[in-house]
């Protein structure tokens, strides 16, 4: 119950916000807000806009990098133990290393209209899989012995397993970060402004989300209850073959999500080192700085390979600022709806539930990340 009521209200929180967003991008006559700081800047000021937003953009982009690294390395692992059962087994380290290698190409790519093709195909994948895992558990029925109950034993377990779990939820719906990067790639005019076909993109998106994320959520808690893990594609198992290629469309999903997330990145990088510390803006700065940016994931990826811990953590504290409370800041600071009025009330209930969220997320995540770090051994 509450699980499910947090999944769907999380869904019309962010839908909610991602509107607003999208109505804000171009609400200056003349004048286009193509990146999140922009808009935060025009709300609250030039320093104040700059120094609450940017960093919270950084931790957002960084740290979806790093768990994009995590997750496609242990999805390569897993469609190599599924179909070399008997091979030798190989680090995840070294997986998630044998994953970054195709972005140190990738991330040379311009600007967002390039990876148009990647992130295409990392949608198509990305509902194929989560299709293959809803029927799949469907066909598997429900488990011998399943139990709906809470995991942990203890109330503190419980407590903070339910932190955790906002912050995965949080992390799940994240996307408003490059929102108004996206929008900048589409043409504008008086008559015919972005917001209509981005909104329009907006809502398509947020369909196909709840397509994926409802039915593996209910169906996969219905048939392995309390023991499913953290990748629904592990409590499978069988049929093999069908695992395997589930675990590649991953991969594949998460090559396009990672260049997405980066492309900001990238270019908040290349902006400080050319206008900041006066670099010539050459082919060679480029290559240097993004191969660096994408070493430094891998790295840390590699280094601490906790999915469920950082998923959680960075869902809380990074997302819950930029996806449920900091849209609906600027849309106070910016539209200036009537006090107490329905539009007041309903960003500032979402204010409360993102400033909640970034508070508690990250407690039950630091807890995941502490107990499993007992037990792990660097590069293994």
């Amino acid at each position: 119950g509450p699980g499910a009521a947090v999944l769907v209200l999380s869904w019309i929180i962010t839908l909610y916000t991602m509107w607003q967003m999208v109505e804000m991008h171009e609400m200056v006559p003349e004048k286009r807000f193509d990146k999140y700081h922009e808009m935060a800047q025009y709300a609250f000021g030039q320093k104040l806009g700059l120094y609450f937003v940017v960093p919270q953009q950084l931790i957002v982009e960084v740290g979806v990098g790093i768990i994009y690294m995590v997750t496609g390395g242990k999805s390569l692992q897993m469609f190599h133990d599924t179909v070399c059962s008997s091979c030798k087994k190989i680090k995840t380290s070294y997986f998630i290393m044998i994953f970054a290698s195709v972005h140190f190409v990738l991330s040379h790519l311009p600007n967002f209209n390039s990876i148009a093709g990647i992130s295409l195909a990392a949608a198509v994948v990305s509902l194929s899989y989560y299709t293959i895992a809803w029927t799949a558990s469907l066909h598997r029925g429900v488990q011998p012995n399943v139990q709906y109950g809470y995991r942990e034993k203890s109330t503190a377990g419980t407590v903070f397993n339910f932190f955790s779990a906002l912050g995965d939820v949080a992390f799940a719906y994240g996307g408003h970060h490059v929102v108004l990067e996206i929008q900048a790639t589409i043409p504008s005019m008086p008559e015919k402004p972005s917001k209509g076909p981005m909104w329009r993109g907006v809502v398509i998106a947020y369909i196909i989300v709840a397509l994926c994320y409802f039915p593996v959520a209910l169906i996969g808690y219905w048939i392995f209850g309390n023991s499913v893990d953290n990748n629904i594609l592990i409590s499978l198992e069988k049929p093999a073959w069908l695992i395997a290629l589930a675990n590649m469309f991953v991969v594949v999903h998460v090559i396009g999500s990672y260049q997405i997330s980066a492309m900001p990145m990238f270019d908040m990088i290349e902006t400080v080192l050319v206008e900041k510390l006066h670099f010539k803006c050459t082919r060679t700065l480029r290559f240097i700085a993004r191969n660096i940016y994408v070493a430094f994931t891998v790295f840390v990826a590699s280094t601490f390979p906790f999915f469920d811990g950082l998923l959680s953590f960075f869902g809380g504290f990074a997302f819950a600022a930029t996806t449920y409370f900091l849209p609906c800041m600027m849309w106070l600071a910016i539209k200036k709806p009537r006090r107490f009025g329905l539009s007041w009330w309903t960003n500032w209930i979402c204010i409360v539930i993102g400033l909640l969220l970034m508070v508690l997320a990250p407690m039950g995540a630091l807890r995941q990340i502490i107990i499993q770090a007992k037990t792990y051994r660097f590069y293994s």
